[in-house]
């Protein structure tokens, strides 16, 4: 690949439109380009790591047997009719017509289609098990997309389905996956963890995902690390609190409501119940004394409402991603003014248990945080303006209908096993597994004849990569000041060659070693632009993020050439006879900065 004629072009500033360090220096390295919002195209670039990312999941899944074909991305409404999600994805499907008036949807993700293959071409046990996979565009209408590549409306994604015909084929697909998954991300060369996740809209049972390791990730997870526990934050689940002993019930006083004006937050609450109704034992009171009650409105799929009550303790929130993943396929969102006046009950600032739940005034279903525990006493609102209620207590003198998983999770708080404290941190999705058991082929009426002839429904597993979200991960991952930095794996070449300077003597062994590093088999970038500056072309050599440059120039007269390594940044000269050796060496020699840690 030339210079002079590569289709490229390399920016100096900042994309107005591009937030994080990898989305910047791809866009500005000539890999991608903004075609809109959420929508990329790839450039000669970018398509050859593209590629190579392909190739890697590729290999992986044709070594544990998947067989891969391809769907189209235009798809009819009726196999997503029949499993509801045409309904459940709501606005996050792209939805046309055709020219007859017949609905169809760009495909999101193809369960549908793969289930309605299988059931059209097999009918028996002797066929399975079976693995079908794809790698193929998808599109959602994110509602915002941002980040470039790592959240958009049109991306490459390799999904996989096992078909067995019961759980024990199941699992071992699972397994099966899980394995070929590690070595997908092990060469892929970022530091990476396989964290317990939330099913979400995918429904099934077993559900891990693998995360990219990395502080402009979406997704926070939490670790234990006596215990090597991880999951993502949906899918942490807190214990419920035990029950307070029966003495202590009883010897709490009855409740009783008091004046507390001008206290509709916690904070205000906390400073007004020190100053007028000081505890007993004498010492102040906190935000973990009080309960708060927090009313949302679910949207459903249909466009129905719902509205939602959240009971907490008030030194916690409640955290929008694992309310998000508790409700699905609803939506949510915060409470509006007009919704209070739909509900006059409801006192803003002041909600207490004493209108919440299905059986009172309000009707609104009421749910309270597991470490709320039975028995337990607390200040919470009076459904009042300016009043709250001291010492109610949870079983005494209110239920709820039921607990939800959808409290904030913080640094220190104890395992869900048991081991220890938990630490967050923050990734990327990369890739997501789930035992989908069978929900899609009872929908789409997927069965077989087992072995005493007997029609058994197939049991399904899931498996998905985001292939093109790879490279923006590996990009935000593998980055320094200067520009990008290419595990050899996903580099777009092996070799990124400058020659410098004016010298016609330097181009013309410039081209001599560029042909000699073809013959070695080794891919090569060839910068013989000739009227660039030598400045120029190193600050693009940095950019581009090739692992090994080499520069011909003014050295040549002393019979070396400049070898350097983009990732550590060690440069060494070598003697022109021995220039091929020395890169082949290199470009064939362990990287020491692309073996990947995992949790």
């Amino acid at each position: 690949m030339r210079l002079s004629t590569l289709f490229l072009r390399t920016l100096r500033e900042d994309p107005a439109d591009a937030e994080l360090p990898g989305h910047k220096l791809l866009v500005r390295a000539g890999y991608i380009r903004r075609a809109a919002p959420g929508i990329y195209s790839w450039l000669p670039l970018g398509l050859k790591v593209l590629r190579k990312v392909e190739a890697i999941v590729r290999e992986e899944m044709d070594a544990i047997g998947g067989q891969e074909l391809s769907f189209p991305a235009l798809l009819p409404r009726e196999p997503y009719e029949a499993t509801n999600r045409w309904t459940e994805y709501g606005p996050l499907i792209f939805r046309l017509q055709d020219r007859k008036g017949n609905d169809m949807l760009l495909g999101p993700t193809h369960e549908e289609m793969f289930t309605l293959a299988v059931k059209d071409m097999f009918s028996s046990y002797k066929e399975l098990p079976l693995t079908l996979y794809q790698i193929q565009t998808k599109y959602r209408d994110e509602a915002r997309p941002r980040a470039g590549l790592l959240r958009g409306r049109e991306f490459i994604m390799k999904d996989s389905y096992s078909f067995d015909v019961d759980d024990a084929g199941l699992e071992q697909a699972y397994r099966r996956h899980r394995e070929a998954y590690v070595r997908i991300f092990d060469r892929l060369g970022f530091d990476y963890v396989i964290v317990y996740a939330d099913s979400g809209a995918m429904g099934g049972s077993a559900s891990e995902e693998f995360l990219a390791v990395s502080p402009v990730g979406e997704d926070t997870f939490v670790r234990c690390e006596a215990s090597g526990y991880a999951a993502n934050v949906e899918a942490v689940v807190v214990p419920q609190a035990p029950a307070v002993d029966v003495a202590t019930v009883e010897a709490t006083p009855a409740a009783h409501v008091e004046d507390t004006p001008d206290s509709p937050t916690i904070a205000t609450l906390v400073a007004q119940a020190d100053a007028l109704h000081p505890r007993a034992d004498g010492r102040g009171w906190t935000a973990a004394d009080t309960l708060k009650n927090v009313v949302v409105m679910l949207e459903h799929p249909d466009g129905s409402t719902e509205p939602l009550a959240i009971g907490l303790p008030g030194d916690r929130e409640v955290d929008a991603k694992r309310l998000e993943a508790q409700v699905a396929p609803a939506s949510w969102r915060p409470f509006e003014e007009a919704d209070f006046a739909a509900y006059p009950m409801l006192a803003k600032g002041y909600i207490g248990p004493g209108v919440l739940g299905e059986q009172r005034s309000s009707g609104i279903r009421y749910l309270l945080d597991p470490s709320v525990a039975q028995g337990s006493a607390w200040v919470t609102g009076a459904d009042e303006h300016g009043r709250h209620v001291f010492d109610l207590v949870v079983g005494r003198d209110f239920t709820a209908d039921g607990t939800i998983q959808a409290g904030e999770i913080r640094e220190g708080d104890p395992s869900p096993d048991g081991a220890g404290p938990l630490t967050l941190a923050r990734g990327i999705e990369m890739g997501h597994i789930f035992q989908l058991g069978r929900s899609y082929a009872e929908a789409l009426g997927l069965q077989v004849l087992d072995e005493n002839g007997k029609l058994v429904t197939v049991t399904m597993g899931s498996y998905g990569v985001g292939v093109s979200r790879a490279v923006a991960a590996v990009a935000e991952a593998t980055h320094d000041d200067l520009g990008l930095v290419w595990p050899r794996e996903l580099a777009p070449a092996d070799v990124h060659v400058v020659a410098t300077g004016k010298d016609a003597a330097v181009f013309e062994h410039a081209e001599g070693l560029v042909a000699q590093l073809g013959e070695a088999g080794l891919e090569v970038i060839y910068d013989d632009r000739p009227k660039v500056s030598p400045g120029v072309k190193f600050k693009d050599a940095e950019l581009l993020g090739v692992p090994t440059i080499v520069v011909v120039g003014k050295g040549l007269a002393d019979g070396v050439l400049e070898v350097k390594d983009r990732r550590t940044g060690d440069r060494r000269e070598v003697v022109v006879a021995d220039a091929v050796a020395a890169v082949r060496a290199q470009v064939g020699g362990a990287d020491s900065g692309d073996a990947p840690a995992r949790g």
